[in-house]
């Protein structure tokens, strides 16, 4: 490996340490902030972010495992780390479902979504700016695993999407619903989400949407 390849590897290296570091600070503060303002999309955004931190480890060893031997195969913790992920996933998916039906049920309203407002527009445009990075890295390296996290983050960008849309809604307007219909698209993502992480453990590098 030449000294531009271990420079670029260094590189992927960091922005999964950052998106870690980044996902970690986005749970806490969209949890706290979904809890205290009532907001089930902005509660589930957090949960999403905190399994994303698992996800990004597995990045993260993914990464020094390349660096170390680029045809290497994926190791048993990668594995591992992909699959706890993916049904991590799933059950955020049913968490949510449950949280909406009753959300529905009882006319439930929150009691703010400014934050969530903040929030997305934060995530999308970090989660936009990683997504860029890690693809010219991943097309630098000319390797598939990085080309395919970096397609996997935008998943996050549609995610926050979702966030955004649902608490703008809610403020404009202050139609209760919007929130649990929010939480809903959650959902759809978090089974993609799922689904990907599970067939990556399987060896198939391409995320589900792609």
């Amino acid at each position: 490996m030449n000294q531009s390849e271990q420079q670029l590897y260094v590189k992927a290296l960091r922005i999964a340490q950052f998106v870690v570091f980044y996902n970690i600070a986005e749970g806490i503060i969209s949890m706290i902030s979904g809890f205290h303002d009532e907001s089930l999309t902005l509660f589930g955004f957090g949960i999403d972010s905190f399994i994303e931190v698992g996800s990004n480890l597995g990045v993260i060893y993914m990464i020094k495992r390349i660096q170390k031997n680029p045809v290497s195969d994926r190791t048993q913790f990668e594995k591992t780390s992909l699959q706890i992920t993916g049904y991590g996933f799933y059950i955020l998916s049913v968490g949510l479902l449950i949280g909406a039906v009753l959300s529905i049920i009882e006319n439930h309203h929150p009691q703010n979504t400014l934050m969530g407002i903040i929030i997305s527009i934060l995530s999308i445009g970090v989660m936009y700016y990683v997504a860029n990075s890690q693809t010219k890295t991943g097309k630098a390296l000319n390797s598939q695993p990085i080309i395919s996290d970096a397609q996997c983050t935008m998943m996050c960008v549609y995610m926050s999407i979702v966030l955004l849309v649902s608490s703008f809604i809610y403020q404009a307007t202050g139609f209760g619903y919007i929130d649990a219909f929010g939480a809903l698209g959650l959902i759809y993502f978090s089974i993609k989400e799922g689904k990907e992480a599970i067939e990556k453990s399987k060896g198939n590098e391409c995320c589900s949407h792609c």
